[in-house]
């Protein structure tokens, strides 16, 4: 007894626990022995991409925006970062929906929190089916075809809202929201207009004046008033063009919608720019209000009975950037002043403006003050022009470091943008971008993309450059990814002119995955972006070529049936919170994702294969858990299932670089069948490991006999 005692003591010097229990081993050979093991695991591994997630973006909820990628750019934010799993090169591959009504791919994708796309369709909005081998609409509004026709819907600055319905603004300068699905989430194949209000009329009216400008974006605060901005891509001050922003009260929404009359001119609130100052991009919002970045100032607006103005902050531009005679490129930017939307955390707003070399500029949340500035993209050769222009990714890991990947965009942008009569509000291809770039590909735009980590200080705020890539030419809205840590992009290799989808280590910025697509100039990604969805395993880009293309990891097959291929559109993959898991019955600590596989034309039992990552500890302290049809999670019973490395061994420690398989025999209609339908099975699992395994295991093994 003396002898286990004085071991437990020992031990206990050597260990420091943790509130959970859980263990974390100080000795120093035995963290060696981690360290070559993951050495070793990672040769036998065959994707060689460790998950590195990060902690979820920090994001406070909008009440009245649907719980999904509501809008192109993710959240009211504009963080451009999404909390869903995207593909981490397990056996990945490229599958494609094309395009046989539309004019173009499917571009500016949103979804709403059923998991339906929004897609721009015949200068309307629809819900299609984007996975299908050919692009399907399953309902729409097209404004030729069920509203008399003479404008077009404004697809980029779109959005949907908490009942799911779509707030667009339109050409002709009205907002429009559209009913797409029933209260079941049954898509309409007719949309509903539930609300239609002339903007610029009810501006005009309010102010007394004619606006010059025409509706740019709208997006809703968060006591759901609808605020709005006047303007284009190209706002030239000298051109003194009258423009506005304001909101449309809460109260006058809810009303329209019950189908009461509105008096207008009660409920629409206007505060009136200067002559030539007007919004180029979205609008951002935020439990401190509605922020908005016109071609000349920043500011942070509130609603409280007409529109408060908290802080106004200019900032400097060099004006329209275009290419000059002899240049390699013909195009240029698509902004007079600061070119990307701005981008919110909770404390600060990010931009860009457009000097000589471009600033990122980041501004306290509450006062407006610049707390800190630093060049990007500032190491091309001399005279190489930068533009940014895609709104950059902010991502506030919550801890007091806020990222920002910006990309330069210079090249894209029409050069017809400049001229007087051009109405750069109008979002179509012919009238925004270059010829030259559209046909010939990314050797007409300028490269760079870099990282900058703004860091809260006892002093302050404090900019630095993480990294810099001076050699990536991307047009395609960069995407972080929380839950793989990496930063998604689609460009085109310039030696081969080959068109890839690249991943970016988020730490490093070293391109870590490459696949290729196509060589043809076609195929450039339209200057669009790339878009998540809530499958996990789809990362969708649109090209020149009517394809929609998505990359999609081959992380589920049939072992007892390997000539089947199971369809990876029914394959999913979504992190589960540990205090979700707990609530749901499961017990121990979440490893790994939630995944979840639907499989048609069954056997009876059928064996499948989940390829997983990211998995550590003890195999015998690994417990797979899956949903039961009541939605609570029960244990797998251990004669049901098994995790093996890809060739067969069983594991007895797991390393969060290998790729493993988890086997689970499902039965057609038993317990951990989700599907309804006969011969179809449906199955939702997590590994999890035991709490305080480790420590209890080694504590056995030495005071055992």
């Amino acid at each position: 007894m003396k002898k286990r005692a004085m071991i437990i003591a020992m031990m206990a010097a050597m260990l420091t626990v943790t509130s959970d229990c859980t263990v974390k081993l100080l000795h120093a050979e035995e963290t060696q022995t981690k360290e070559a093991q993951a050495e070793d695991s990672q040769s036998e591994g065959t994707s060689q991409l460790p998950i590195k997630a990060l902690s979820p973006k920090v994001v406070e909820e909008n009440p009245y925006m649907a719980k999904s990628d509501s809008n192109i750019h993710h959240d009211c934010y504009n963080t451009d970062s999404t909390d869903e799993v995207l593909p981490v090169g397990i056996y990945s591959e490229i599958n494609v929906s094309y395009e046989k009504v539309n004019a173009n791919a499917s571009p500016a994708i949103f979804f709403d929190s059923y998991g339906h796309a929004v897609v721009p369709f015949l200068g309307g909005l629809a819900i299609r089916d984007i996975n299908a081998d050919e692009t399907q609409t399953v309902g729409y509004f097209s404004p030729k075809q069920h509203d008399e026709g003479g404008y077009v819907i404004q697809s980029s600055y779109s959005f949907v809202d908490e009942s799911n319905r779509i707030v667009c603004p339109t050409s002709n300068n009205h907002v429009l929201m559209l009913k797409a699905t029933d209260e079941e989430g049954n898509v309409l194949p007719e949309f509903e207009k539930v609300l239609d209000i002339d903007i610029k009329a009810a501006a005009e009216a309010a102010l007394g004046k004619t606006l010059d400008q025409n509706l740019l974006s709208v997006v809703f605060d968060y006591d759901g008033n609808l605020w709005f901005a006047t303007g284009g891509f190209r706002i030239y001050p000298d051109r003194e063009q009258q423009g506005a922003v304001g909101y449309i009260s809460r109260s006058a929404i809810d009303a329209i919608l019950n189908g009461e009359e509105v008096d207008l001119t009660d409920s629409v609130f206007v505060y009136e720019l200067t002559p030539g100052e007007g919004a180029e991009n979205g609008i951002a919002s935020s439990k401190d209000g509605a922020v908005i970045l016109t071609n000349l100032n920043c500011y942070l607006f509130q609603a409280d009975n007409g529109v408060q103005k908290v802080w106004k902050t200019s900032y400097e531009s060099v004006g329209a950037k275009e290419s000059a005679e002899g240049d390699a490129t013909t195009g240029g930017g698509l902004a007079w002043g600061g070119g990307c939307s701005p981008s919110l955390t909770k404390d600060l707003v990010m931009f860009t403006d457009n000097q000589n070399p471009v600033n990122l500029l980041a501004v306290d949340m509450k006062t407006g003050e610049t707390v800190a500035s630093l060049p990007v993209i500032d190491e091309l050769p001399e005279d190489s022009q930068v533009s940014v222009e895609n709104s950059a990714i902010v991502y506030d890991n919550g801890a007091g470091t806020v990222s920002t990947i910006v990309c330069n965009w210079f090249g894209a942008g029409s050069a017809a943008l400049g001229k007087e009569d051009s109405d750069s509000s109008i979002q179509s291809y012919a009238n925004i971008y270059d010829v030259n770039w559209l046909s010939q590909g990314n050797k007409m735009i300028m490269p760079g993309v870099e990282r900058v980590d703004t860091i809260k200080t006892d002093d302050g705020y404090e900019m630095k450059s993480i990294w810099c890539r001076s050699d990536l030419s991307d047009t395609s809205m960069l995407k972080l990814s929380t839950a793989t840590g990496y930063i998604y992009g689609y460009v085109q290799d310039l030696e081969t002119g080959m068109w890839q989808y690249i991943m970016l280590d988020f730490e490093t910025g070293e391109t870590v995955f490459s696949m290729d697509v196509s060589s043809k100039p076609g195929y450039n990604n339209m200057a669009i972006g790339m878009y998540a969805g809530n499958s996990g395993n789809a990362l969708y880009c649109p090209t020149g070529y009517l394809e929609l293309l998505r990359l999609q990891d081959r992380f589920v097959y049939l072992p007892e049936m390997p000539y089947r291929k199971v369809d990876l559109d029914q394959a999913m993959r979504n992190v589960l919170g540990q205090e979700t898991f707990e609530a749901d019955g499961g017990q121990g600590n979440v490893m790994g994702w939630l995944n979840t596989v639907t499989v048609e034309n069954v056997h009876p039992n059928t064996t499948v294969a989940l390829r997983v990552k990211g998995l550590s500890g003890s195999a015998d302290a690994l417990k797979l858990y899956g949903y039961g049809a009541d939605g609570s999670l029960q244990e797998v019973p251990e004669d049901l299932w098994h995790i093996q490395t890809e060739e067969g061994a069983i594991p007895d420690t797991l390393s969060e670089d290998v790729l493993y398989e988890i086997h689970v025999l499902v039965q057609d209609d038993g317990t951990f069948d989700l599907s309804e339908n006969e011969k179809e099975i449906k199955v939702s699992v997590v590994a999890a490991q035991q709490k305080g395994w480790n420590f209890f295991r080694k504590i056995l093994a030495l005071i055992s006999p």
